[in-house]
Order: structure tokens, then sequence, then C-alpha cells
């Protein structure tokens, strides 16, 4: 049995802006720090052995508030990068549905078969987010392990143990910092989805 915790990173200036960020390096905004600061001091488990992130700089940070109270070091990976979004990186929704109207409604109702300009694809990023995850899991088999990443990743990865159609994405919610905890034996059980209680607890 391997516990993973999945954690989505804290705001940034492009959230606050609704600017589609994919792998774009957008840092934290001084919420966001804040959000991972009471992530790590209200964190929903007592006992972590290794927490990996995707390599850009607002899930390291996020990930770094929380390895520090368990005496870890982040361990960045590229595998859980957010979605490539190619021409979107840097629109809002609104500039969006201006210049790419069909492939917003898509984003919107059949992520399943989107294909943005110069971007990838859903089943790509489920594809190698999930890939890397479960070599994660035999490594780290009788532990528990947390990976800070973003919205569309963590999203792809619980559709994947929800046996979930990519397709039904946008019906799980992640906001910033959310936690989310799967547990993996023969079968994996999500324990819970999208926790921010550690953002009202003080």
């Amino acid at each position: 049995m391997t516990r993973v915790i999945l954690i989505r990173h804290g705001e940034t200036e492009w959230n606050l802006l609704g600017k589609y960020q994919g792998q774009t390096d957008i840092l934290l905004s001084e919420k966001g720090r804040e959000q991972g600061r009471l992530l790590a001091k209200h964190f929903p488990f007592d006992k972590l052995d290794a927490i990996y992130a995707s390599d850009l700089s607002r899930a390291v940070e996020t990930a770094d508030f929380v390895a520090k109270k368990f005496g870890l070091k982040v361990i960045p990976d590229i595998a859980f990068r957010e979605m490539n979004f190619g021409d979107w990186e840097g629109l809002t929704y609104e500039e969006i549905v201006l210049k790419y109207p069909e492939g917003m409604n898509h984003f919107l109702t059949r992520p399943d078969i989107l294909q943005v300009p110069n971007g990838e694809t859903f089943p790509i990023l489920q594809e190698r987010a999930v890939k890397r995850l479960r070599e994660l899991v035999k490594i780290h088999e009788n532990e528990t392990i947390a990976v800070a990443a973003h919205g569309g990743v963590i999203r792809c990865m619980l559709a994947d143990a929800l046996e979930m159609p990519l397709k039904n994405i946008w019906r799980i919610r992640q906001y910033n910092t959310a936690v989310s905890a799967v547990v993996y034996a023969e079968n994996p059980t999500v324990e819970f989805i999208n926790n921010t209680e550690h953002l009202r607890r003080d």
C-alpha cells in the first residue's frame, strides 16, 4: 500500500488575472505563499516519507513549505508539469474565446478531444503523469508520499484512480493548495478530494 497526497500549487499572479499558465513558469503571489505556509502548518497527515513536485516554480515553492515541516527535500519531476497550453498561454478566458471559440468549447465540454494550437492534449498529459505516479507508488511501497502539481495534472491523476473518462475531468474541483489523497493497493481508493480546511484553520 502507498498513500499519495496530491497538492495543487498556491495562487499566482496569473491565477488572479485569469491567465492560462500551462508550462509558463509563474511564481507564487504573496497570497500563494501564505497558502503554502498554512498548508504546512495544518497539513492533514502527520507522516510523509518523500515529496515530489512539478519542476515549475509555483509547484516547487508550494512543496517546499511542506517539505521543511517534515525535514525533507523537494524532488522536482518534469512528468508532473502542467499541460502545455501552447498558443493559449498568457491569454485570459475571454481572449481565448474571441480567438479560438471552437477550441474553448472543446476545452469546457470535451477536454478529451481538445487540441490546443501548438500544445498538448489531456490524454498525453494523463499518460505522462500517471506513468510516473505509478512508478513512484512501486518505489515507495508502504510509505506516504506527496506530489505538488497543477490543476490539470491532478484532475488527470484522480480521473485515472476513479476510472473516470477524461471528458468529465471538470467535475473535479481543484482550489489553490487543495489536498487530495489516494491509497494505492490492489486498486486505488480515493480518500478525499480538494480539501482546503488548512486555509480556514487560523
